[in-house]
């Protein structure tokens, strides 16, 4: 049976190292017939045929155009350019770079503010940054492995020795994890994304099927030790115009009481 990483490998032959075929691969991945991007681009058919094809070199301010109205990530803009003989647009800075401060700083207040309750800031591929004190209480009895830096949260959530035995409608949450690993994958096409998804959707196929609960919101129903079930809702928020590749894809989760008795554990606690 073919894979997401199979169907990967596929999309991205060996050959395709050229800027043409390169953007004419994120125009087929975004499901755009060539007319359709010259109406978002306002860049000619003919001009863009013969970009894809190599008989028109563009130049870097024409593939950062087309790559803006085809939604390609921030690295891979950068790889484009490469691919068209220019330098990268984008830095790709480390987190801990004292450049990023002022940015980082601020998203780590948010976390102290959503104290007592759990809140994580993660970067693209689920591992965690940062998290607030909040979230110890969600960790206990997983397995010290899987609490070695880098904490990914996906594999936390869906492996038999993290969070799966403890989370009562595991197939819902699960899902909602899958859906949004794929969603990601596709956008980026990024290995490492459908590699995630392929591992968290082998752990949801060997979990029997739940009831949905008839919540208004996609809850986390969550045993811990001492505590009872737990339950909470989760949103998510994120940089909307970041200029530096590292910062693509950084989010912060927080999570909210979904019942008093949550509410009440972690004032309790507070």
């Amino acid at each position: 049976m073919s894979t997401l990483v199979d169907s990967l490998a596929a999309a991205d032959p060996a050959d395709a190292r050229t800027v043409g075929p390169l953007l004419r691969g994120w125009r087929e991945r975004r499901r755009f017939s060539q007319q359709e991007l010259s109406n978002r681009s306002a860049v000619s058919t003919r001009h863009l045929s013969r970009v894809e094809t190599g008989r028109a070199h563009p130049t870097p301010e024409m593939i950062l155009h087309l790559a803006d109205h085809l939604d390609v990530p921030l690295r891979a803009r950068n790889q484009l350019l490469l691919a068209g003989g220019y330098a990268p647009h984008y830095r790709d800075r480390d987190l801990a770079d004292a450049s990023l401060a002022v940015v980082m700083d601020g998203l780590r207040g948010l976390l102290d503010a959503h104290m007592p309750y759990p809140a994580l800031l993660l970067d693209t591929y689920w591992d965690v940054v940062d998290a607030n004190a909040g979230v110890a209480a969600l960790l206990e009895g997983c397995a010290p492995e899987l609490l070695e830096p880098p904490i990914n949260v996906i594999r936390l959530c869906v492996h038999e020795r993290g969070l799966a035995p403890r989370i009562r409608n595991f197939t819902e949450w699960a899902s909602h994890l899958h859906h949004q690993l794929v969603h990601r994958a596709e956008r980026t096409h990024d290995p490492r994304h459908f590699a995630l998804a392929e591992e968290a959707a082998r752990h949801l196929a060997a979990m029997p099927r739940a009831a949905p609960t008839g919540s208004p919101v996609l809850t986390l129903e969550l045993t811990v030790p001492g505590a009872g079930p737990l339950r909470f809702f989760s949103t998510s928020a994120q940089l909307t115009t970041p200029a530096d590749a590292a910062l693509e894809g950084l989010h912060l989760e927080t999570f909210l009481p979904a019942d008093d008795a949550t509410r009440r554990r972690f004032e309790k606690n507070s």
